[in-house]
């Protein structure tokens, strides 16, 4: 069903899906598109792609599904451009960390007969750096694939096609398919990816201030502290678009932390730590099960 593929921002998540479809034994075209030319020329020589478009519109166009692997601000710009060119035989999807945004465009945009299909999607994978160079076709490999579909959408049958054939993919390239509402999706994301990200960058910040100068530090730190702060490696520009587009959700859970924390540090000498330290370890056992 889907033989023209369109990627349009070949960093990390762009590559990987394009090396994780090639893998998973998509034989059409797929042409790659990115804001900087290096980025598309590496994904080219890895493969990912098969050509570079010199115009992201035009790909679309060229294209039965385009991928938006952009930061949230301008995949919501190419979706107000996209949905004037873009008729019934095509699909637009995206891979954006926060989705209210970019459904509620969706359902205003697209979605209707006479109009491209949009499907919602976020996959829970990632790394804490991007680019092309660090592409991998296994990444998606037993993750979760988000998509914040609504029922109510009258697509066309050609639109409706795409939508299945692609949620066909996600899975063949290793990945679990789960619907969620948009608002709900915000929500937890806020607890158990952004929060994560936000304290180890506040963490990471902090220690540079407080002892980056150590000359004791690597040796001194162990394994917790890298895997406390690995998250403190991701860019700004990755992050600044869903600290925009999530702000409440995000303030709501660190300041549930902050409150945490305080707790925490009014009974370091009471029986109350131990408490605290069964239900984490609660929570880190169902988890594991």
């Amino acid at each position: 069903m889907i033989e023209r593929i369109a990627i349009l921002g070949t960093g990390l998540l762009g590559t990987s899906v394009g090396l994780a479809l090639r893998a998973a034994g998509f034989r059409g075209s797929i042409t790659g598109w990115n804001r900087g030319a290096e980025g598309a020329q590496a994904a080219l020589a890895m493969g990912a792609i098969d050509s570079i478009a010199s115009d992201p519109i035009e790909a679309a166009r060229a294209a039965q599904v385009t991928l938006l692997s952009v930061p949230i601000y301008a995949t919501l710009d190419y979706m107000e451009q996209l949905s004037g060119v873009l008729g019934s035989e095509h699909l637009v999807t995206d891979v954006g960390s926060t989705k209210a945004q970019i459904t509620a465009a969706a359902g205003r945009l697209f979605n209707t007969p006479e109009r491209a299909a949009f499907l919602p999607g976020h996959p829970m994978a990632g790394k804490e750096r991007g680019g092309a160079a660090l592409g991998d076709e296994n990444l998606f490999r037993g993750a979760v694939w988000l998509f914040t579909d609504d029922p109510g959408w009258q697509r066309s049958p050609h639109g409706a096609a795409l939508v299945k054939s692609w949620r066909v993919w996600v899975e063949a390239i290793g990945s679990k398919a789960i619907d969620i509402d948009a608002s709900r999706h915000d929500e937890l994301v806020g607890w158990v990816s952004h929060l994560p990200q936000f304290v180890a960058t506040a963490l990471s910040a902090l220690l540079e201030e407080e002892v980056g100068d150590a000359p004791e530090l690597k040796d001194v730190g162990g394994r917790a502290l890298r895997e406390m702060t690995r998250l403190g490696a991701s860019p700004y520009s990755m992050w600044r678009d869903i600290a925009y587009t999530n702000t409440e959700a995000v303030q709501s859970s660190l300041h549930a932390l902050e409150q945490r924390l305080a707790h925490l540090r009014e009974n370091l000498r009471t029986p109350e730590l131990r408490d605290e330290f069964e239900q984490a370890n609660r929570f880190r056992r169902d988890q594991a099960s």
